[in-house]
């Protein structure tokens, strides 16, 4: 039997994401919806975006906006009141679980061992032929598989340490209870205004990077990419024939 003709051997199952990493991911994905939709709905109170402290309906917004449609917010309907109340109930849930995962990660050594940049990862050369092979859909196989590429990493790097905090802190300066205990906040972003309009801007960018990240999972395979979130447990892509 001539090697063409032998069977292929079974595909290898693997451990890939730890339990705390599937947690948080699933626990984000929740607080994150849940924040959106309910921001929306009290973004509509008043649709309309301006820079510094001050900013009412006779000044001037740097942008103005129709009122979201009900199936976008939470509650499906205007009632600004609830939407604060979901608003602030999980955004006291999605900081700490934050905070908890950033601290388990350097206990684990998931942000060192899987974050972190390799030796050699930013050369320009690398990067660029991790973008090429991103735009022509050629994804890690075999045991590259198992590793975050340089482009995922700058982008869990830039969502996790860069836009939640973002989010967290300019969420904290629009709160008249966080104004009168840490009054400095709301002067590192200049002004209520500008902390609500950095506010808005980070929700879509994470929306921006969650359809990508969609995609992603759409392209590479969504059964084994959802089992291994789920489960942890990941079939292994064969190296491609030479």
């Amino acid at each position: 039997m001539t090697s063409d003709e032998r069977a292929a051997p079974p595909p290898q199952i693997v451990r890939r994401h730890r339990l705390s990493t599937r947690l948080w991911h699933w626990l984000n994905a929740l607080c994150l919806y849940v924040l959106f939709t309910s921001g929306l709905g009290i973004f509509n109170a008043h649709p309309r975006l301006y820079w510094g402290q001050y900013g009412a309906n006779f000044d001037p917004p740097w942008l103005k906006l129709e009122r979201f449609g009900a199936w976008w917010t939470l509650p499906a309907s205007y009632d600004l009141a609830l939407s604060r109340r979901w608003h602030l109930s999980f955004a006291l849930l999605f900081a700490f679980a934050l905070l908890a995962y950033m601290l388990w990660g350097l206990v684990n050594r998931h942000i060192a061992g899987d974050l972190a940049f390799r030796k050699g990862e930013l050369r320009p050369g690398h990067v660029w032929r991790d973008i090429r092979d991103h735009a022509r859909l050629r994804f890690p196989r075999g045991e590259a598989a198992l590793r975050y590429n340089v482009l995922q990493k700058v982008s869990y790097i830039a969502v996790i340490f860069v836009l939640l905090p973002l989010m967290i802190f300019t969420g904290l300066s629009m709160s008249p209870g966080m104004n009168a205990a840490w009054p400095w906040l709301i002067d590192i972003f200049g002004g209520r205004q500008s902390a609500r309009s950095i506010h808005f801007i980070v929700a879509w960018l994470l929306v921006a990077f969650f359809l990508v990240h969609i995609l992603m999972v759409l392209l590479a395979g969504p059964l084994n990419e959802v089992r291994s979130m789920i489960t942890g447990r990941y079939r292994l892509p064969r190296e491609r024939e030479a």
